[in-house]
Order: C-alpha cells, then structure tokens, then sequence
C-alpha cells in the first residue's frame, strides 16, 4: 500500500490521531515498547499539528494516555532504547 502524498486535515487527520493513540495502546498492552515508543511519536507528531478545537475533539481518555502517562515511560528523561553501553554489558 503506498503513503499518501496529501496531507491529512480535519476530521480525518482527528480519525488518524485517535487511531495512532489506540495502536500504540495495543503495543503498550501487548509488551512491545518498541512498536509503541515509534507509534506513539507518530500519534504526538499529528497531534501537536491540531488546532485546540481539534484536540477537544480527540477523547479525553486517550489525550491523557498520549501527554502524561506515556510521557512517564517515554520521556526525554528515559534512558533511549538500545544503548551502547547496556548491549556490550549484555555480551559479557
């Protein structure tokens, strides 16, 4: 399936925000950080591009989800995932 080259807007790019959040909830429930850690900045991405009318639309369960608890697991405060350091200590 190729990308689109349109940019979304409106009520679609709202469906895609919402639908972004959901998938990454799915891998967060399913144990993979991984997959969530990328959808979950896809999700944030499109969401910071919203107007404040459009992030009213958007439920609040899953606003709460993308800004503060994924934030506590996420965050620039994180250690990234795969350091150099923690693989070559795995090794041993």
């Amino acid at each position: 399936m190729a990308k689109q080259d349109v940019p979304l807007t409106g009520e679609v790019l709202i469906k895609e925000v919402c639908r972004r959040i959901r998938v990454a909830r799915s891998y967060w429930d399913a144990h993979n950080n991984a997959a969530c850690r990328a959808e979950r900045n896809r999700a944030l991405a499109l969401y910071n591009t919203l107007s404040k009318e459009q992030k009213e639309q958007i439920p609040q369960v899953l606003r709460v989800w993308l800004r503060y608890r994924s934030e506590k697991y996420f965050g620039a405060h994180r250690t990234p995932p795969c350091s150099a350091r923690r693989s070559k200590t795995q090794n041993r």
